[in-house]
């Protein structure tokens, strides 16, 4: 059974990670912006977002190698502060025309653009007011929602709410090793966690209400995902119960915590016990709220876990000995796109999107001045193979999206992993698309169907 005709091939990136021009025509800080300058950065090699890929200034030559990759769709995150450079008062007009002008450029290409609100760059004056700890934020996120989307909608169709909640409150503020690189007590996740929820269902409401088009509405979340070790009912449900488990010292990390939420109007079982004293359930008002229907499940994934222990300490995914690897070192198993996309459909019901998923490479400028990734055409052809299962036994595939366009910011780790079909030379900015870039130009324009030669 051949993908839908209207399958959406696409890639993605995140406005920290590629833009640059952080303190530009009127950009305020955010909380990565503060956290990388620090004195004694945990950020590998004190590399910041600075300059990133330049994205800002070359948005156009960028948008030019998206159209000669042939992709259909790129989804990339606004900076609040670019919009809002206090996170809430005056609009910045430039943020404004900038996004403006990208969301131009793409549509005149051909190129479905695609908006996360929010990808981890909390405003740093928002978290002096508390952050995620303030219950101030949810209607400060409705307004900075209803900007972006009045002044976009009219071109955007797809809308993401937020990035990764599991990696922007677990790793961030749970274990503290991502910005601002603090660890909070459960009590403190929990209140962080229900002004999330809270926050994402408002900016659905907000969408819906304010878009000058039909939305198509999702959030992009990551999570363990288990793969079965055989092909007994046993080991599937044994599978299927890890990648939904409720685990006391992970509980933060996992797909339950903040999709049962969302889907099911409940917490995870365990939570209320887990949490005791420091456990308030949501009115049937804020339910409502929380419960603001998706159109699809949006899904960032990389690789099954093996071992739910590992969770809690980031401490890899418990691969098997010798078992083959990225170059950051996370377990390479294709058949969790299968798996994923089954479990999530089946305990959410509503179609699924993989809206990150890619490897990182030691890649490099070859003597004949290209760049020969096999390790990822391998890689990609495994994983999307897998995904393409999923569709023949009949789950609803909206699209797959590469992570990432290009070669950008990694966050803690720095510019040393790259995922990118495009590589950039951080000395110099020059681009240069690598034979997975053209590999997936043709898997694009066979909808698929090359990922069998």
């Amino acid at each position: 059974m051949p993908l839908p005709k209207d399958f959406i091939w696409g890639v993605a990136g995140a406005s920290y990670q590629v833009e640059g021009a952080w303190n530009e025509d009127g950009k305020g800080p955010s909380i990565w912006d503060t956290y990388t300058h620090w004195r004694n950065s945990p950020v590998h090699n004190h590399e910041t977002g600075d300059v990133a890929c330049d994205h800002y200034h070359r948005y156009k030559e960028d948008v030019a190698l998206l159209k000669e990759m042939g992709v259909k769709a790129y989804r990339f995150s606004i900076s609040w502060t670019r919009i809002l450079p206090e996170g809430i008062g005056s609009v910045n007009p430039k943020g404004i025309e900038f996004y403006s002008s990208l969301v131009d450029e793409l549509i005149k290409n051909g190129i479905e653009p695609m908006v996360t609100i929010y990808h981890w760059d909390l405003p740093q004056s928002i978290f002096d007011r508390g952050g995620w700890l303030n219950p101030e934020i949810i209607g400060w996120f409705e307004n900075y929602t209803k900007i972006v989307v009045e002044a976009l909608s009219d071109r955007v169709k797809y809308w993401f709410t937020i990035n990764e909640p599991q990696i922007f409150i677990g790793l961030g503020c749970y274990l503290g090793v991502m910005a601002p690189f603090k660890k909070y007590t459960d009590g403190e996740i929990f209140r962080m966690s229900k002004n999330v929820l809270l926050a994402h269902g408002t900016a659905v409401r907000t969408i819906r209400k304010y878009s000058k088009q039909e939305a198509k509405i999702s959030y992009a979340p990551t999570g363990p995902s288990f793969i079965p070790d055989n092909d007994s009912p046993e080991a599937i449900e044994e599978a299927r119960a890890k990648t939904f488990a409720f685990d006391k010292d992970g509980y933060v990390l996992s797909n339950s915590w903040w999709s049962d939420p969302i889907f099911l109007r409940k917490f995870p079982d365990g939570a209320k016990e887990f949490f005791g004293l420091d456990f308030s359930d949501f009115t049937e008002e804020e339910w409502d709220i929380v419960q603001s229907p998706l159109d699809f499940y949006g899904m960032n994934i990389y690789a099954a876990m093996r071992d739910l222990s590992k969770l809690s300490a980031a401490e890899g995914n418990g691969e098997l000995t010798g078992e083959p690897l990225t170059a950051l070192k996370w377990t390479i198993t294709p058949e969790v796109l299968y798996w994923s996309a089954k479990f999530m459909h089946e305990r959410y019901k509503v179609p699924v999107m993989i809206t990150e998923n890619g490897c990182a490479c030691t890649d490099s400028v070859h003597l004949d001045g290209k760049v020969h990734d096999p390790q990822r055409i391998d890689f990609l052809k495994r994983y999307i193979r897998e995904f393409y299962k999923a569709g023949e036994d009949g789950i609803p595939l909206i699209g797959y999206i590469h992570w990432s366009f290009m070669d950008n910011f990694e966050w803690a780790e720095g510019y040393d992993p790259r995922f990118g079909l495009v590589y950039i030379n951080y000395q110099t900015q020059k681009r240069t698309l690598k034979d997975s870039a053209y590999w997936y130009k043709e898997v694009i324009e066979t909808n698929g169907e090359s990922l069998w030669k």
